[in-house]
């Protein structure tokens, strides 16, 4: 990649790794639905206007609009709810470093979905490597039964999940140009999560601060809108091979920010399985095992 490139890559991590940040400061005042609704939203909105400022159109066809229903469901409304209710149990760095799983369970759903990326040895391996890594970072006691903060490890593992199938099922969008298929997907993920925040959350009788207003903004405009625009940016010059390095960047912003903002604390087991996870990540992605 160029230099142009690996620096929309450290600003894409810090968008999205920052994001976990975000949610732990609006999750303050806010119910975990609300906070998903104010996020895709604001960036439905500001993608909408996008694309038509550029002199682009939203398609019309049913045929697409259920296929983003269904992109919306796998890519925001489900992974974006586990992971803002998971972040009510647990801290905001160990929830950047269990989102970086997502490439493993992706090796593991292209050899099953697709015929073009087998599950070769140094992907088994590096499958085998995050596995351990999670565990550690989910901690012995899960054995002896679930709590609260296991949980919250488990739905951000099922964020992870999502990511990695929404990724496969948006090869179908190839026809439409990124920014379209970011703004469908997204206002097809706010009509659907806008029932459920009406009737779980009852919005109206919250009252949140000028700064929680400010966190939802900056969720929703850079955390999904301008995130979105450079991921794709990236992928249309470099590849979805390089765009998915971003995986290492991810969780070493939203630690910085957890625990030196934040205050949260991190112990053995979390070091220990993040190296196991970055292994895999590594393993899996196999450049380095190429070096001469």
């Amino acid at each position: 990649m160029r230099v142009r490139e690996w620096m929309l890559l450290f600003i894409l991590s810090l968008l999205w790794g920052g994001s976990y940040f975000f949610i732990k400061i609006v999750l303050v005042e806010l119910q975990p639905f609300t906070v998903v609704l104010g996020r895709v939203s604001f960036a439905a909105i500001a993608l909408i206007c996008f694309v038509y400022l550029s002199g682009q159109q939203m398609p019309v066809s049913p045929r697409i609009w259920r296929a983003f229903f269904v992109m919306g469901a796998l890519n925001n409304l489900i992974p974006f709810s586990l992971i803002v209710w998971g972040q009510t149990q647990i801290d905001s760095s160990l929830t950047g470093i269990l989102n970086a799983t997502t490439p493993l369970f992706t090796v593991v759903l292209a050899h099953l979905l697709t015929h073009d990326e087998r599950l070769s040895l140094n992907r088994l391996f590096g499958v085998l490597f995050g596995l351990c890594g999670v565990f550690l970072l989910i901690g012995l006691e899960v054995l002896h039964g679930l709590n609260l903060q296991s949980l919250g490890q488990f739905a951000i593992l099922g964020a992870s999940f999502c990511y990695s199938y929404a990724g496969i099922y948006g090869g179908r969008f190839k026809e439409l140009s990124p920014v379209v298929t970011s703004a469908g997907m997204l206002t097809s993920s706010t009509v659907m999560i806008l029932p459920l925040a009406l009737m779980l959350d009852k919005p109206w009788t919250l009252r949140p601060s000028a700064i929680t207003w400010g966190g939802l903004l900056v969720l929703g405009l850079f955390g999904s809108a301008i995130a979105n625009l450079i991921y794709f940016r990236i992928l249309a010059v470099a590849g979805a091979t390089n765009v998915s390095l971003v995986s290492f960047l991810i969780p070493i912003t939203a630690l910085l920010l957890g625990v030196f903002v934040l205050g949260e604390r991190l112990d053995w087991n979390t070091f220990a399985g993040m190296a196991l996870i970055f292994t895999g990540l590594v393993a899996i992605d196999g450049r380095l095992l190429r070096l001469p």
